[in-house]
């Protein structure tokens, strides 16, 4: 019987060290994205893809979960996304998460150029508030600004309309009484 999860071949840095950026993100973030390399490596992936990123953010991070209207959405969202770790994913299984839209980055320690991106860009919205590390939130937010994400094809898979999602994330990080925390 085959290992249950691949092996890495020497070529593929696949899931392994963690990239250059992750002193920029808030302990909890750091978390979710030890989620996300933990789900790639258990589900056979090479790259840790937005989709990783949208789980682990779910089930890490109590304030991404508040962005969605109701615990229904959490829901759908959540069993969507188990059906795709247990067998739906397989169709990207082997392929790479890249919109084109920003270059793909070598040695970006398991991320796909996508997720890569996304995680740049949610430091620099942290920066942009005055932060020294970037949130869940912020990360989400950069995750569903771009529409090639795998995770806007999840949402959108479960019903969820990506762009009033990333709406709400605006308008909750613009608030007063809005601490980062």
């Amino acid at each position: 019987m085959p290992p249950r999860i691949p092996r890495q071949q020497a070529e593929e840095p696949a899931v392994g060290p963690r990239p250059d950026n992750d002193a920029k993100l808030s302990a909890a973030l750091a978390a979710v994205v030890s989620g996300a390399r933990r789900r790639a490596v258990r589900d056979g992936d090479r790259q840790i893809d937005t989709a990783h990123l949208l789980h682990s953010l779910l089930e890490y991070d109590p304030d991404v979960r508040a962005v969605f209207d109701d615990g229904a959405e959490n829901a759908r969202l959540l069993g969507y996304l188990v059906q795709r770790s247990i067998g739906y994913g397989l169709r990207w299984q082997g392929s790479v998460e890249d919109s084109g839209a920003v270059p793909v980055v070598a040695g970006s320690a398991g991320f796909s150029p996508l997720a890569a991106g996304a995680m740049e860009d949610a430091a620099a919205r942290a920066a942009h508030r005055g932060e020294d590390a970037a949130l869940g939130v912020d990360l989400l937010a950069a995750i569903l600004a771009d529409p090639q994400a795998r995770a806007v094809e999840v949402l959108a898979r479960a019903g969820i309309d990506p762009y009033e999602v990333l709406a709400r994330i605006e308008d909750r990080l613009t608030r007063p009484e809005w601490s980062g925390q």
